[in-house]
């Protein structure tokens, strides 16, 4: 299998007390053997100083390739100047740092996936707060259950399809980023999950969950570090539903390239 490239993007501050989760998660992925695997990218949007000497620590032990911001530029941002290091042909992961996850080869099994079915654009490590299920009453929330293409002597894989993913933990397909390009959001916190699904949506791609691949959410979400994330997330979800409606108009594109 060829090396992922994956990008976490750190903001950590003596208020929301996420250091000790950055530090559970990059433990955890190393006993997974991530780094020696894959091309593991963090960027540092201006974190405290004990989560720069974790940072720090791990890049110079040659674990991570380390970007260091000296102001917030948000999560997409963050993750695009990583992304900026894909090769032609890579596909590409974007999780956060309050995730481990309690599965072995799950980036292999999230390459297998868009192997076996070209036109998955996201896969996804569902959350165990997440509301989509094949049964749900709102079809915004209904899923559907779908046994990938199969040869003789291969296992079986089944993905649930839905509109959006989380974005904790997504693969992008290197198929999907030839045609949307970057993340994009319209303020620090929040939303390119809702609008890279929608733009996977529009390429004409899937997105899909793992659903079997148990994942945990470490951050209890009890300090005000929450509190801010909602109410800036809330401050512009009117502007992320003119967005979208825009994509499936046509009157805004999919592609988006900051570097450009």
């Amino acid at each position: 299998m060829d090396k992922v490239l994956i990008a976490m993007a750190v903001h950590d501050t003596e208020e929301n007390k996420r250091s000790e989760l950055t530090e559970m998660v990059l433990n955890s992925l190393y006993n997974q053997d991530i780094f020696e695997d894959h091309d593991f990218w963090v960027v540092d949007n201006n974190s405290c100083d004990a989560t720069k000497e974790v940072l720090e620590s791990w890049s110079d032990d040659g674990y991570i390739n380390l970007i260091t911001n000296e102001q917030n530029i948000g999560t997409a941002e963050a993750v695009n100047l990583a992304w900026k290091n894909r090769k032609p042909g890579q596909h590409c992961i974007k999780m956060d740092n309050d995730v481990t996850i309690n599965y072995l080869d799950w980036v292999k099994e999230m390459v297998d996936a868009i192997e076996r079915e070209a036109r998955i654009g996201i896969v996804g490590l569902k959350r165990k707060d997440c509301w989509e299920e094949p049964n749900h009453a709102l079809p915004d929330w209904r899923s559907e259950l779908i046994m990938l293409p199969h040869f003789a002597g291969q296992r079986w894989i089944i993905v649930e399809k839905c509109h959006h993913i989380i974005g904790t933990c997504q693969m992008y397909s290197s198929a999907l980023l030839d045609k949307i390009g970057y993340l994009c959001q319209p303020n620090l916190y929040g939303y390119d999950d809702v609008l890279a699904s929608h733009r996977s949506t529009v390429a004409g791609m899937w997105n899909v969950f793992l659903p079997h691949i148990e994942i945990e959410h470490i951050d209890k979400g009890e300090t005000e570090y929450q509190t801010w994330k909602e109410k800036h997330s809330a401050e512009v979800t009117q502007e992320v539903i003119k967005m979208t409606h825009e994509y499936y108009k046509g009157t805004r594109p999919i592609y988006y390239n900051p570097f450009q």
